[in-house]
């Protein structure tokens, strides 16, 4: 009897240790274990005979959220590396004994978690002689950068992930309910539960987005959304439920508004997984290059486009493609009392005034829009009686003129063809020269050059080398993004990126709208318009060298931590001196860090706050 219970016992320990053994084996072959698990992953295996070592040690730090710890990148050597150019490149780092070294900062903490350096300037607001015009809206940087770092919302949690984001999000992360209230009515967002959620209606379409967007393109078909449409404009766009929407369709939106009583639109937006910014059609223009979108659409905007002497129309000129197309749905275009018609025969006669037409004027349930198409030659302008507004002198059009410069009175030449036709349809125009290129046939042989390059790098070093999650990346900006071949490279991938053209550098913004993608201009010595934990990937190839040169490096990498959210990467491609400055302060903010090749630096923020 003695004998039986040993051999029972022995045949349950053989069945448990089995299944235990089953269970690692599958664990190890199944890649969903690199989010839990990146160490026991069977592709981590296979290349951790060839891993270098670490180049530093995450730090454990404090956090005021009970999320899980976060994994870090992991420094790994691929397969077809060369290994004597491996160790020439990471000989540095071993002799140098500072590299795993932190800064001792005694960092202190803004007051607000909510705050934008740039736009929340009140004392420079305060000395504004008028605010008639949005003046208070627009940028107003403090002299120096603040060095403080941003502290996280109470009880903040890892957003959730595209595509359940766009339809709900965490209301906690941005704890602001005052558009539950104030457009209640609209179905913008309502309160439920730990979330707000997104039911997809708006002033204009309060009956649903999506019924509105294909009304649009059943009055006008040659609109065709995702084919001959890519890159949209949405003036004052609310939560940006109808950029949202668009991406179903192959079609991406910048869309804007200004940080005002319509509190945090943006912030919902950029929390949702919607490309969105921080702007407002004031004095100055907008930060995007001429000829840039192929559709503009304003839902009850908010802008007077015939205040002003008529220039915030004038900007949207602009920044319209030739041959491109104003969606503008207003109380003017339906409501017939005479202040409403008086709205109205302004705009006719500004439009005409500008040679754009009507190509349709309907109703779509209780409300109406009007579409009009911007000419694409100068043969009309040149055929008014009235040459008012007059046509630009060069000057006032030169190429990176949209920062910090004021709107214009003019009407900007039109380009010729071949540069000034419409792209390809999508997604050929991703590939093909862009038409703003068609000038300069070095240009031409440097995009080219360009998109090989980084399919390559994406491919070989980015997409698996440096072990970033990217099932948890949506959000992503190119700080120097040049001809957009890193955004171009990641077209597969279910997120989008905003590519920044630095002002001090090569205007190539038009050649990415060009492509289909979106960018902004902006100087990296000063604060970005948006909010702060508004993306989940920052990348920087050697923009760092040339920006010491001009601004405080401290200053940039605080501003880089606010803007990135918590477990969201920064990617540096740099020289081995920049690294060598970077890595310090990254690792003073509870950062980890890890170098790939000596010249790949990935930084994961932690939820670390002073």
């Amino acid at each position: 009897m003695i004998k039986n219970i040993f051999q029972s016992r022995k045949l349950s320990g053989l069945c448990v240790l089995s299944i235990l053994l089953v269970s690692v084996t599958i664990l190890l072959l199944t890649n969903d274990t690199i989010d839990l698990f990146p160490y026991l992953s069977l592709p981590y295996l296979r290349r951790s005979s060839l891993s270098v070592i670490p180049a530093s040690t995450p730090i454990s730090s404090p956090t005021n959220d009970s999320s899980p710890p976060l994994e870090s990148p992991v420094n790994q050597t691929r397969v077809d590396d060369h290994p004597d150019d491996q160790g020439l490149e990471l000989d540095w780092l071993k002799d140098d004994k500072q590299w795993n070294v932190s800064l001792k900062i005694d960092w202190k903490r803004c007051e607000s978690p909510d705050y934008i350096p740039c736009l929340d300037n009140t004392k420079a607001i305060k000395k504004l002689k008028s605010k008639r015009n949005m003046e208070h809206r627009e940028r107003h940087c403090p002299e120096r950068s603040p060095k403080c770092l941003v502290p996280l919302p109470q009880r903040y949690k890892v957003p959730l992930p595209w595509p359940q984001s766009r339809d709900m999000i965490w209301y906690d992360n941005v704890p602001h309910p005052k558009l539950v209230e104030y457009k209640k009515d609209q179905n913008w967002v309502r309160k439920s539960g730990p979330f707000f959620v997104f039911p997809g209606g708006g002033t204009q379409f309060k009956d649903g987005v999506i019924h509105y967007i294909n009304f649009i393109q059943k009055t006008l078909p040659i609109l065709d959304w995702g084919k001959k449409v890519r890159v949209v404009l949405d003036v004052g766009c609310g939560v940006a439920s109808f950029g949202g929407t668009l991406l179903d369709k192959n079609v991406i939106t910048m869309s804007f508004a200004p940080k005002d009583e319509h509190e945090a639109q943006i912030q919902f937006a950029l929390e949702r997984g919607i490309p969105a910014t921080l702007a407002v059609i004031g004095t100055q223009k907008l930060p995007f290059p001429d000829n840039a979108y192929d559709v503009i659409h304003c839902g009850r905007c908010r802008v007077h486009w015939h205040g002003y002497g008529g220039r915030p129309l004038l900007e949207l000129n602009r920044v319209l493609r030739p041959g491109g197309f104003f969606v503008w749905s207003a109380t003017p275009v339906y409501q017939h009392d005479e202040g409403h018609r008086n709205v109205w025969k302004t705009m006719e006669s500004l439009t005409t005034s500008m040679c754009w037409k009507v190509v349709a004027r309907t109703r779509f349930t209780k409300v109406g829009f009007v579409i009009y198409q911007k000419p694409d030659s100068d043969s009309c302008y040149e055929s008014r009686k009235n040459k008012d507004p007059p046509l630009c002198i060069e000057e006032e059009t030169k190429k990176n003129s949209s920062w910090y410069t004021p709107l214009l009175t003019c009407l900007p030449k039109l380009p010729v063809s071949p540069i000034g036709k419409w792209p390809s349809g999508w997604p050929e125009r991703l590939t093909e020269t862009p038409v703003s290129l068609f000038r300069e046939q070095r240009s031409e042989e440097s995009f080219r050059e360009d998109s090989k390059l980084w399919s390559g790098v994406m491919s070989n070093i980015y997409l698996y080398s440096l072990v970033i999650n990217w099932t948890r990346i949506h959000n992503v900006m190119d700080m120097n993004a040049g001809y957009g071949g890193f955004a171009a490279a990641l077209i597969n991938k279910p997120l989008w990126v905003m590519n920044v053209i630095p002002v001090e550098g090569e205007d190539t913004l038009s050649t990415i709208f060009d492509r289909g993608l979106i960018g902004i201009y902006h100087d990296w010595c000063e604060s970005f318009n948006t909010y702060p934990r508004s993306y989940d990937l920052l990348h920087s190839s050697f923009l760092f060298t040339n920006l010491s040169q001009r601004c405080d490096l401290m200053e940039v990498v605080v501003e880089i931590d606010r803007i990135l959210r918590p477990g969201g990467y920064l990617v540096v491609q740099d020289t081995v001196e920049m690294i060598k400055k970077l890595n310090p302060i990254l690792l003073s903010l509870r950062w980890s860090t890890n170098l790939y090749r000596g010249k790949f630096l990935v930084g994961l923020k932690s939820s670390w706050r002073p």
